[in-house]
């Protein structure tokens, strides 16, 4: 039998993060073991931030955070030069 496959969806329970889930359990063979963990928990937050989540939904596999999720998040000059910070 494979090595199970840990697949953790951080999520905050949106309509968004509810299709993430979906679609990692439709995709999950046999051998993933799927989690899906409230983002909503200290803990999992802790989890999360060092994985280095930056925005919901996320999806980590065997500990390391998927390519998909990464670079995402809030950022400072993007958000001024939308206009957040000018008088």
């Amino acid at each position: 039998m494979a090595n199970k496959r840990s697949v953790e969806i951080f999520s905050a329970g949106c309509g968004v993060c509810q299709d993430t889930v979906a679609l990692v359990e439709r995709i999950a063979c046999p051998s993933c073991e799927v989690t899906v963990l409230d983002m909503n928990d200290d803990a999992v937050a802790q989890r999360a931030r060092s994985l280095g989540v930056a925005s919901v939904p996320a999806v980590a596999v065997d500990g390391k955070l998927a390519g998909c999720c990464t670079g995402r998040g809030p950022d400072e000059a993007a958000l001024r030069s939308a206009g957040i910070g000018q008088g």
